[in-house]
This record gives C-alpha cells, structure tokens and sequence, in this order.
C-alpha cells in the first residue's frame, strides 16, 4: 500500500483528498458479518485487538476497525494482520488509509462509481468497463450513463489507479472508487417551547419557530417528508397511523423494513429526527408538520457509500416532497475550536452529488425535492463539510431556548436559516446553561432508545424523551416549515421554497448574530425560522400567476425541426416565467430546444436543452429563472406577444411527439388599484392556477443526414 495516495472524487479538474497509510489501524472483514469479537470465549483473531479500541464497523458488511497501541514491546500491525488472516470466519484482514488532513479513517472497497459523458451511448459505456476487467453491478439511473461496477477481488489498492487511469480517458466525467468514513449524528446528547410559547419546569420559554401559529392555517396535509437516517421505529404510535408511512425502505440492507436494526450500535436516531419533523400528535408529541406524510429511510451505511447515494434516488422516486438528512462527516470537539480536526474538509462523492442533483431535478415531477442537512455540532465551518454546504443543499444551524446561538453549532457562508434545539452551558466560553433539557419529541417505544422508561428522561413508558438536540434535531424541523409550505402551494419549486424560507426567518440576538446588510448571518444564517410567516408567504394569490397551456401531441421527425408557438396577451411584467415541457423521446441526447421570445424582446432566444442526456428517454420538467440562467433577463418585463419554441432533432435513428408546452407567468404583489386594472383588460383571464386553450402553431422542417453518434450495439 502507498504511503500517500490521491482521488478524486470530482471531476478530473478538481483537487484530489489525500490519504495515507494508518501505522495503527486495522481493517477486518468476516464472512459471517459477525464480529471477530463476539462469542463467549475469546479466540486467537480477537487477541490480536484485545488491547485495541473498536473506532468505526460496518455491521452489515462485518467490517471493523480497530486501532491498536504501536510502539516497542508490542506486536507489530503486520503480524497481527496476519494472524487474523488465520481464521476461518476472516475474509480480510489489511491496513487502512486515513485522510492527511484529519487523521480520519477512510476505508475503500473493490467497487467504483463511473460516469460517461451524456452524449455516450451506453453500449460503448458498458463495452470500456468490460474492457477495464470490471463487472457492472448496478446500471444507476440518477444519472445519465452511470454505472457501480466492481473489480475483480483482490484488487485492493490498486483500485485507485485503476480509478485514475479511467477518470484520465476523454469520455469520462466522474470515476472514484467507492470511499467511506466514519458518519457523524447531528444529536448533542428537550415539552414542545420550540413549537410554541410555553412553561417549562416553572420558567417561561418564548424561543419558539412559531409553530402554533402555522398549524392554524395547516399541519402539512398532503406534504411528504423523507428522514434518511438510521432505523425508525414506525410502530410507534405517532407513526402507526392508516397511511402516514409510505414507502419504507432499508437502503442499507436493500429491503422494506425501516425498523433499527441495533447491529452494534444503538439506533434511536432516526425515530427521533422523524418525530421532530412530522409525529402525528397523537399522544404527547407533535412533529412541525403532524399530517404530513413520511418516507422512512434507514440508511446505516457509512459517509461515500452508494447506498447513501440511492437513498436519495428512493426518495425522489416515491414521492417526497422533502428530505431531512441530520448526518455528514464527524464533527470536531466544539469546545475546542483550535483543534486541528476543525479545518478538515470532506467533499461531497460525485456519486452522492448526482443522486441529490436528480432529487433536486427530477423529485416532484420536476418542481425538485427540497433537501437540507444538519449543519453540524463541532462549533466549526460548515463550509469545510461539502454535504451542507452543497449549492443545492439547505444548511440549518442551531439556535437555542434564549434566543442565542446554540454553543456547539456549525457556522459559516453555508448557513440558510436556524431552527430552535438544545444547548449546553460551557463557562470558558462564558455561555449560559439553557432553560431546559432539550427538544421533546419521539424516542423508540418501550425501552430501547434515548428514554429507558424514566420520567426524568421523558415519559414512564419510554416513548418519549426530552433531551434530542443538536442540529440533528433543528434539520427535520426546518424540514417540517418546508412541508408546511408545500402543502399550502405544492405548485412551487425547491428554490421558491427556499426563497420562502429565507423571507420568513426572523433576525434573532441582533448583537450577537453580526447580520450583514443584506440581513445574513453566519451563525444563524437569515435568521430563526418562523413557520406561520412561511406559510403565509407561500399561499398562493389568487390573481398572480396565469397558465398559457396546450396539448400538441405533434410528432418530432429524425432529423428534422418543429416550431410551435403560443401567445401572450398579458403585458404586465413578470416576476417570474416558468415553462412547462413535455416531449417524449427515445433518445434526448439528439435535441436541442429552444425557446424564442417576442419580436423585440432580448435575448432573443433561450436554449432549455441542449443535447444532453444522452440515451435517456423523454424530457418532462418546468424550467424557470430560478434556475434556468437563460430566462432570467426577462424578469421584470412584459412578455406579451407571440413565443416559439423550436425543437431540433439533430442525429439520426430517433425520434419523439411534443405532447404538451406550457407558459406560466408569475406576477408579483400589487395594490388594490393594479389589481382591479389588470383584471380590467382585455386578458382573457379568469382562470389563475388553471388552463386554457391556448392558440398555436407548427412548423416542420428538416432533412436527412448521416449520423456521427456511435454506432448501437443490439
């Protein structure tokens, strides 16, 4: 094994992580996934760690890693690894590299995330992974041509150069191998004050995300809220509603059964951060969104790993409008910020990127799921933790029951927004103790859990506990706001919702949150949310956007041209243009679609698609200038006219049907007087928020040609 060894775990042009080789750990893998410490009686294999400490397992693979004391008068790595080798149940038995600038175990595996360019046609994708003597494990479908493959067993380290030389070819945009790490819990380790005002233990607590208030005009009816977590107990009764779980799943072990497991360690986690987002209330905990629905999805496996990657394709596929993820990389000692663990990054795999940017993409039937992560608990960057601080990712920092920073959270340009969790005192920092013991929310029923069964810790028969916190816990309660919104308006898109949150949030500890002008702070981000103003924010008008809609269901010939178009009668300005498109395709990776403007109007074009893609079928989203570049300049001005769009199949063997093509206009706020003058004119209105025949034309033209894509293979 190299002493150092770099990946990549971008593109080419990224800088790499660095990893060296551990002079004190070891890695060991049984067939039986038991550990090798189990059993009454020691054996000769757990000997060779019996002075050591157990850092970091993953039980359902069996593989653990243990350090052990180096030095003179004790057995050397090399020979324990050996004698560990010796037994039967052992499959592995090696070193482990450690990330250079923590220290942090990172542990490989014989497995590789790839992507291909879009434009590749996966026969040739699949031909160069066979051809590199890999076996395509999984086609992945988040992304466009991208497999999991493995290699061959017994690779061991030289799967990083094999990574490099495929990441090194033209036609490849991502190649790491499947790296993972020790996961960090967002959970500092109180009755409802972050829901509302309330008394509590004598004092009055006035801290709350003004959640009462918010459950007068809904409690997230209709909303769905994914937990990527560790096991959630959805036999508890806050849970085991008719209809409150939908689509469970173990993303770890690849089932439908969401339950802790407690393989080693105890998993009550989960149970807790659901309880925060959506409990139904229907004992003595109510989540911020009640009747929200809930996606349960135990993901046990460590930082990098795909399964990771296909929690978040699981949850955009079966309907979540929300994800809560109070998990990242381990999080240094808060109360000492010098240490050198503080200015550790850990990037974000490319393979765990594209699954989020398909659940921001694709979830929703193309509006995008909302994702957020915990910030962190390590009082630290968050910036150096590239899941929370992914542009796609919405950070929520801690605030505590004074209204004040809590004292372990994360902090940086990253930060969204804060939601009220637990505090500790720590006088070297001269920070108060808290008026309570943390967030009351759901523990696992009975025993297990947080909460054994004493009433100092919760309720009598453990159901309960009052002391969740930590950034684990403000994630599924921003989380909750986030329902709430969407079920009062689940017309809008991830980003609005996000804008929404951003406008709602109020400016709590103005001295100490050192707001910038814009009114963003680094440790509370724009500040606490306050869910009653969301979801007053996100109730739709009823006269501020209209729908210009209609049904084509017109063919798009190889290698020929379609111009369509629909007109706009309405010349007040727009705050927004979102254009809904429908074309169903066999091979996206041909078009090019453009949408044109009115004559006078610049730019006079905006280009929606552009041969990306690749063999993928079908193009059904809404593109917007929230996040379409291209329609941006348009903000702010008339759009009345005549628009086109033109769709151009550029390669030849392929081709599809326009069924439908939309364009929605969105209106800011105006007075009273605008109002009743726009609903004077001559619109054509009446019918905000639904459809009318729109009036249109098509065009065609085009020719044959040659084709320069790679030949198919059947």
């Amino acid at each position: 094994m190299p002493d150092l060894t770099q990946v990549r775990l971008g593109r080419k042009t990224e800088p790499p992580i660095v990893l060296r080789k551990s002079d004190d750990l070891i890695a060991v893998r049984t067939r039986s996934t038991r550990s090798i410490r189990s059993g009454a009686v020691p054996t000769p294999a757990s000997g060779e760690v019996a002075d050591g400490h157990l850092i970091f397992t993953i039980p359902e693979a069996g593989v653990e890693v243990y350090r052990v004391p180096p030095g003179p008068g004790r057995r050397s790595l090399e020979s324990r690894k050996e004698a560990i080798r010796a037994a039967s149940d052992v499959r592995f038995a090696g070193g482990v590299m450690v990330d250079e600038k923590s220290g942090e175990p990172v542990l490989y595996t014989e497995n590789l995330f790839i992507k291909f360019v879009d434009d590749m046609d996966p026969e040739d994708c699949r031909d160069v992974i066979r051809e590199a003597g890999l076996t395509i494990k999984k086609e992945l479908t988040y992304a466009a041509n991208a497999f999991f493959v493995g290699a061959p067993e017994g690779t061991g380290t030289q799967v990083f150069d094999l990574a490099a030389s495929l990441l090194n070819r033209k036609e490849v945009e991502y190649c790491h191998p499947e790296l993972v790490r020790p996961k960090g819990r967002r959970t500092i380790a109180a009755e409802q004050w972050h829901l509302k005002t309330t008394t509590v233990n004598g004092t009055q607590v006035s801290a709350s995300a003004n959640v009462e208030a918010a459950h007068q005009i809904t409690m997230g009816e209709g909303a769905v809220i994914a937990i990527i977590d560790d096991g959630v107990d959805i036999d508890h009764p806050e849970f085991a509603g008719s209809g409150k779980v939908l689509a469970p799943r173990d993303a770890t072990v690849g089932n439908g059964d969401p339950r802790p497991k407690d393989v080693v360690f105890e998993e009550n986690h989960g149970t807790a951060c659901a309880g925060v987002a959506c409990a139904a209330g229907v004992e003595r905990a109510s989540g911020v969104a009640p009747k929200a629905k809930l996606i349960p999805i135990r993901l046990n496996s460590a930082l990098g790993s795909q399964q990771e990657a296909e929690a978040f394709e699981w949850a955009a596929n079966h309907g979540a409008d929300v994800i809560s993820c109070s998990w990242g990389p381990t999080d240094g000692r808060w109360w000492k910020p010098d240490d050198p663990g503080h200015h550790q990054k850990v990037p974000l795999p490319a393979s765990t990127k594209l699954a989020i940017d398909y659940a921001t993409t694709k979830g929703r039937s193309g509006k995008g799921c909302l994702v957020l992560f915990a910030a962190g608990n390590g009082n630290e960057s968050v910036d150096n933790d590239g899941y929370a601080s992914y542009e796609r990712v919405v950070a929520v920092a801690a605030c505590n029951d004074r209204g004040k920073r809590s004292v372990y959270s994360d902090f940086g340009k990253a930060i969204w927004c804060s939601f009220p969790s637990s505090d500790m005192g720590h006088a070297p920092f001269q920070h108060p103790a808290p008026l309570t013991t943390g967030i009351w929310t759901t523990d696992r029923a009975g025993s297990p859990g947080y909460n054994p069964g004493k009433p100092a810790d919760g309720d009598l028969r453990g159901n309960y506990t009052n002391s969740f916190g930590g950034t684990s816990s403000s994630c599924p309660g921003a989380a909750g706001v986030a329902a709430l919104v969407l079920s009062v308006n689940p017309d809008l898109k991830w980003q609005e919702v996000r804008e929404i949150l951003k406008q709602s949030c109020d400016k709590i500890d103005p001295q100490g949150g050192q707001y910038t002008a814009e009114g963003w702070s680094r440790f509370y981000g724009y500040g606490r949310l306050n869910a009653e103003t969301a979801v007053k924010l996100a109730k739709p008008s009823e006269q501020n956007r209209v729908l210009i809609s209609r049904t084509f269901n017109e063919p798009v010939p190889d290698l020929q041209t379609i111009t369509v178009s629909l007109d706009v009668n309405d010349a007040t300005p727009v705050e927004n243009l979102i254009v809904h498109l429908d074309l169903a395709h066999t091979y996206i990776g041909d078009l090019v679609v453009t949408l044109m403007p009115p004559a006078g109007l610049t730019p006079a074009k905006a280009v929606l698609h552009d041969r990306k893609g690749g063999a993928a079928q079908n193009i059904k989203r809404t593109y917007d200038m929230l996040d379409t570049a291209a329609l941006a300049p348009w903000k702010g001005r008339s759009l009345k006219g005549t628009w086109m769009l033109k769709i151009q199949d550029v390669e030849a063997r392929d081709e599809g049907t326009l069924k439908q093509w939309g364009l929605e206009l969105v209106f800011g706020s105006m007075g009273p007087q605008a109002e009743a003058a726009r609903n004077a004119g001559s619109l054509n209105r009446g019918m905000s928020r639904g459809r009318r025949a729109a009036k249109g034309r098509m065009t065609r033209t085009g020719g044959r040609r040659a084709s320069s894509r790679p030949a198919r293979h059947s």
